[in-house]
């Protein structure tokens, strides 16, 4: 079972950036994918982008690619999400996310709000 506690949220202007991460607890960390994902009041939650579990491949939405990066720190159970460039249209509450054995896993989330 693991457990998710991201931090790093907060408000930026345009342009600007942030780092989020997402702290993990738990046992076999290096053997999940995990996601981030981003969630608007009234909308579902989107995923935002998401790294593998031993080979480090990444994937990302389209509407950030580029000016996002993930990032994973196994020894220290930590999965990173460097923003920049930041949009108001990125404004949300972000999620880390991992799936396994039909559970699913999330963490309370971290509000970003991106406005002069």
């Amino acid at each position: 079972q693991l457990k998710f506690v991201e931090s790093g949220g907060g408000l930026v202007q345009p342009g600007g950036s942030l780092r989020l991460s997402c702290a993990a607890s738990g046992s076999s960390f290096d053997h999940y994918t995990i996601g981030w994902f981003r969630q608007v009041p009234g909308k579902e939650r989107k995923g935002v982008s998401c790294i593998s579990s031993h080979d480090d491949l990444t994937n990302y939405d389209d509407s950030v690619k580029g000016r996002f990066t993930i990032s994973r720190d196994n020894s220290g159970n930590t999965v990173y999400l460097q923003m920049n460039s930041l949009k108001p249209e990125d404004t949300a509450v972000y999620y880390c996310n991992a799936v396994s054995g039909g559970n699913t896993y999330w963490g309370q989330g971290t509000q970003v709000t991106v406005s002069s």
